[in-house]
């Protein structure tokens, strides 16, 4: 036996170390070359520096090794996370460094709806955790906003119903950003749209929007698995303008729901929680100017009403003014009353004065003032020359008391002094006469304004009655008496001649009747002067 065995150890081909490696890998490449594995994800610690990803696939009994490359990693639909239970597809090969096999993946999904459920409530629990989700956080949709930008595919039916439905409601500007739906690059585009329309700046070519709507239609758990990433929601979340989520249908239910301002069943929703309805709002516009009109209608009917009111509880202008106007007549008729008293005082006094001031007694006075000036005049003469030869004596006296032949310095001085003072005196005297002249010449110069007979010069007449009383009324003059008339160079004995018949009376004496009934009157109007 033992020589049999040796037999056949002999006939047995002996292979190297990088041979049997070599062998056994294409042996296992060949058998499983493309296979599903199925297991739990363990000791994933994210991508390599070089981008490959190196995690293991394991039960309750194995463990596989398992590698991602670089170019197959960014084609996932969704990234490893440890713990997930996990479908991988790829091909198992052998790595002869260390003689290990491992799975190369090429693409993965989750284990069923219950695996994605579970990363989908981690996820949603890990975000919550951080505040993504909190109510404070949501901000008011804007009542009227005029531009609208909309993340979602440009070809499919949800932006068609959503142009379609804003149109309807408020026509206004609608941007759309571009973005695939479902796919492994979804996720990504749909977050840099985000960011994308909050970089954009206000006034810029492009406008603003006021509002963000994240749209898309129905479809399994696996189809609207790229709005459960985690940069989508964080995207929503980070975002300045406020913005609804329409994902799927009414039973859909995504991440970036709970971190949207707003949730809307479906895009058409989203439409229509976005603007309001013009004819809507142009009929509530018209109801408020309707109750506005109306109200202020019964405002002013009732502040009519009041002030009717107020008007009745007055009295009449009539019952205000007649205290006023009973006074007002009162005064009137004592203001009258005593205005013809004054008035008729004052004539009195005026024909009393007149009396007074008649020209005999004026000329009688102005003869005595020049009696009396003349005498004054006269003595002042007399005065100044019996005083001018008083000092002229002394002078002489004195001259002649001194002698010549013992006049003295002093006596020159004394005699220049006594010249001086003549000459003075002479001045003086001739001064003070010069002044007197002055007084005397205009107390002449009022005595001739005073003088009545300056008066005549102008062309005017005295008349005097008997007793050579002036006559200044036309009353006086009656038919049959006379009188005199003092002109400027002689008088003239007048008289009237008896009154003619009525019948012969001249037209023109009722005229200079009336027109001193009217002087009298423009006198009596004018008031008094004194």
């Amino acid at each position: 036996m033992s020589d049999l065995m040796e037999a056949v150890a002999s006939n047995v081909a002996e292979y190297s170390v990088s041979e049997l490696s070599g062998a056994l890998k294409r042996t296992v490449e060949d058998a499983f070359g493309h296979v599903r594995v199925r297991g739990e994800i363990s000791g994933y610690r994210g991508p390599h520096s070089s981008g490959h990803a190196y995690f293991a696939l394991k039960d309750d009994k194995a463990r596989l090794e398992a590698v991602v490359w670089r170019g197959s990693f960014g084609k996932l639909a969704f990234k490893p996370e440890e713990g997930l239970e996990v479908i991988a597809t790829g091909k198992l090969t052998t790595f002869p460094g260390s003689s290990k096999y491992q799975i190369v993946i090429e693409a993965m999904e989750p284990a069923g709806a219950g695996a994605l459920m579970a990363l989908l409530n981690e996820r949603r629990l890990k975000l919550e955790a951080e505040g993504l989700f909190a109510t404070d956080r949501k901000r008011a949709l804007p009542f009227l906003p005029r531009v609208i930008g909309v993340v979602t595919s440009p070809t499919g039916a949800v932006i068609r119903d959503i142009r379609h439905r804003i149109a309807d409601r408020f026509p206004l500007h609608v941007l759309v950003w571009p973005v695939r739906v479902q796919g492994e690059t979804s996720a990504a585009e749909v977050a840099a749209a985000i960011a994308g329309f909050n970089a954009l700046p206000d006034g810029g070519k492009i406008p603003r929007p006021d509002l963000l709507i994240v749209a898309r239609g129905g479809g399994s758990l696996e189809d609207l698995w790229g709005f459960n990433d985690e940069a989508v929601v964080r995207a929503v979340a980070e975002s300045a303008i406020p913005l609804i989520s329409a994902v799927g249908h009414e039973t859909d239910w995504t991440l970036i729901d709970h971190a949207a301002d707003r949730r809307a069943p479906t895009p058409t929703g989203a439409a229509e929680m976005a603007v309001p309805v013009r004819a809507e709002l142009l009929a509530v516009l018209a109801a408020i100017e309707a109750r506005s009109g109306a109200a202020i209608s019964r405002t002013l009917q009732a502040e009519r009403r009041a002030v009717a009111n107020l008007a009745r509880a007055l009295p009449s202008p009539d019952m205000l003014l007649a205290l006023p106007r009973r006074r007002l007549d009162e005064a009137d008729s004592a203001l009258e009353r005593n205005q013809r008293l004054g008035l008729g005082e004052r004539r009195r006094r005026l024909a009393e004065a007149g009396l007074q001031l008649s020209p005999s007694r004026l000329q009688g006075a102005i003869r005595d003032k020049r009696a009396d000036l003349r005498h004054l005049d006269s003595a002042l003469v007399h005065r100044l020359d019996t005083a001018l030869r008083q000092q002229r004596h002394t002078l002489e006296r004195l001259g002649a008391a001194l002698r010549p032949h013992v006049v003295t310095q002093r006596g020159a001085e004394a005699r220049h002094r006594l010249i001086t003072a003549s000459d003075r005196l002479d001045r003086a005297f001739a001064t003070r006469q010069a002044q007197r002249r002055a007084a005397l010449g205009g107390a002449w110069r009022v005595a001739s304004s005073l003088d009545p007979r300056q008066v005549l010069e102008r062309g005017y007449a005295i008349i005097r009655g008997e007793n050579d009383v002036p006559i200044t009324r036309a009353e006086d003059l009656v038919p049959g008496s006379s009188f005199e008339i003092e002109f400027a160079r002689g008088h003239r004995r007048a008289a009237i001649a008896a009154a003619p018949d009525a019948d012969a009376v001249p037209t023109a004496r009722p005229a200079r009747g009336a027109k001193r009934a009217k002087r009298e009157q423009i006198e009596e109007n004018q008031g008094d002067l004194f």
